[in-house]
């Protein structure tokens, strides 16, 4: 044999099993550290689940526990983005409509109603889109009404939320979650991420912690039982309401020394909505003679909405890969359960909770042959504890996005932690991260039932994931 091919061949050899010492080589260190990983005190009583794969052929690397389903907190919003970008599109967008029933008379006077609909746009009136915010919204639809030629209403203003039947919460939520800015409910009509401020003035500690602002929240009740908390002891206030409840109570303590505004989630936006724009309207001396309400609240009296209507402005949300992006960066729920019933919708005419969720499912079944026994979903945020999925479909839907035209857009969406892509979640008892160690590997990581603080488990679970590096 020539001695330039013999020579070539002993180099390719060489290199071959060089790669292959080297890839042998970082499984083993994966699989020590995690046999030391799981070993730990602080998993006495818990249960670990970690699954590596090849990050570019998506061959397992290393698992265990990889097919038991367990609580993901908000790690399932990744499958939620995914799903969405797969099925909606980069470029999906919500559309709202300002329209107007009956006429506008000769001095001006509208002989009908301001009607604002919704298709469960997550993002109408939020500060995080210079586009969608609140004032900007509600500045363009009080010029377009005067551009009408509309100088006063003899009528309503009336937010139509019928797209998803009214706000509503998915089923096995927190009585302690749904109250607070992270619990709000997902209605056919959203306004400023379905939830408003509230500022303390920390008093003696022990005494009352009182509202330093007036809340204008005409429709409900705010009562407050916060107490002031030691200094140090930090926000441990909690509200608790329910969609469409007229009472909320704010409970717990808020830290002596705190300076920290307190968010609460919108009973009903679409009302608050319709409220906001009535008193902006009056404001601006367009004054409305009847009452701010919903098409839920008049269908629950027995009154639907005509379905006569004069279109006056179209909104236009930002783009999906654009809400993605705020959706994970900031881990905002309100928009996985928008995002679910999106796909739901559009995918099988399935905008309820429950029946996306199957639909989710049944769609990664037939992607990516994964059981529906793995994907065991409750939301589309992750905040129900009874979810129940396993990293190895976790893994595998994250590697299969690493091939799609939009995987700059999701990839740039996931935060950077411990010097790495990935998603975090945390909710009581369980820890979780999911992403990418650059092109190498694909993982995901859950852990269940935890001693000790949360601040040691997740340096543990960091040690762990840096033989990734």
């Amino acid at each position: 044999m020539n001695t330039l091919i013999i020579s070539i061949l002993t180099l390719s050899a060489g290199l071959f099993t060089s790669t292959y010492s080297i890839a042998q080589s970082k499984k083993e260190k994966i699989a020590t550290a995690y046999q030391t990983f799981s070993k730990s005190s602080k998993l006495t009583n818990g249960l670990a689940s970690f699954t590596v794969l090849d990050g570019q052929t998506g061959e397992i690397v290393f698992s265990d526990n990889g097919m038991t389903g367990l609580p993901t907190a908000s790690t399932l919003k990744v499958i939620t983005s995914v799903t969405a970008l797969d099925i909606l599109g980069p470029n999906y967008t919500y559309k709202t409509q300002l329209s107007y029933t009956g006429s506008i008379d000769s001095l001006g006077v509208l002989q009908g109603d301001i009607i604002v609909s919704g298709t469960g746009d997550p993002t109408l009136g939020s500060d995080r889109y210079p586009q969608a915010n609140g004032e900007t919204l509600l500045n363009k639809w009080i010029y377009t009404i005067k551009n009408a030629g509309i100088k006063a209403i003899h009528g309503r203003i009336i937010g139509d939320d019928l797209f998803y039947n009214g706000n509503d919460v998915p089923g096995g939520w927190s009585w302690n979650d749904i109250g607070n800015y992270y619990g709000a409910g997902i209605s056919g009509l959203n306004w400023r991420e379905n939830k408003f401020g509230l500022n303390f003035v920390a008093g003696a500690v022990g005494q009352p912690a009182k509202l330093r602002d007036e809340i204008k929240q005409g429709h409900v009740t705010i009562v407050n039982e916060v107490t002031t908390g030691t200094a140090g002891s930090g926000d441990n206030v909690y509200a608790y309401s329910s969609p469409y409840s007229t009472l909320i109570y704010l409970r717990g303590t808020y830290g002596k020394d705190l300076n920290k505004k307190i968010e609460a989630s919108m009973p009903d936006p679409a009302l608050h909505l319709a409220s906001e724009l009535l008193q902006a309207l009056n404001d601006q001396d367009i004054l409305v003679d009847s009452i701010a309400t919903t098409s839920k609240r008049m269908m629950n009296q027995g009154e639907r909405l005509t379905s006569s209507k004069t279109a006056l402005d179209t909104h236009t949300s930002p783009p999906l890969k654009e809400i993605v992006h705020w959706f994970n960066q900031k881990s905002i729920n309100l928009y996985g359960e928008a995002l679910l019933k999106s796909f739901g919708q559009l995918s099988g005419n399935k905008s309820d909770t429950q029946q996306a969720a199957k639909l989710l499912a049944k769609y990664w079944e037939q992607k990516l042959k994964i059981s529906s026994s793995e994907l065991h979903i409750e939301d589309g945020s992750g905040l129900s504890p009874q979810n129940r999925v396993t990293t190895m479909a976790i893994a595998k839907i994250m590697h299969y996005a690493k091939g799609r035209p939009w995987f700059n857009d999701f990839r740039k969406s996931l935060p950077n932690i411990n010097g790495m892509t990935m998603k975090s979640g945390t909710i009581g008892g369980v820890l979780g991260y999911t992403g990418y160690q650059e092109a190498a590997f694909t993982f995901s990581l859950l852990i269940n039932n935890y001693s000790g603080s949360s601040a040691a488990m997740r340096q543990d679970m960091f040690k762990l994931l840096d033989n990734l590096k």
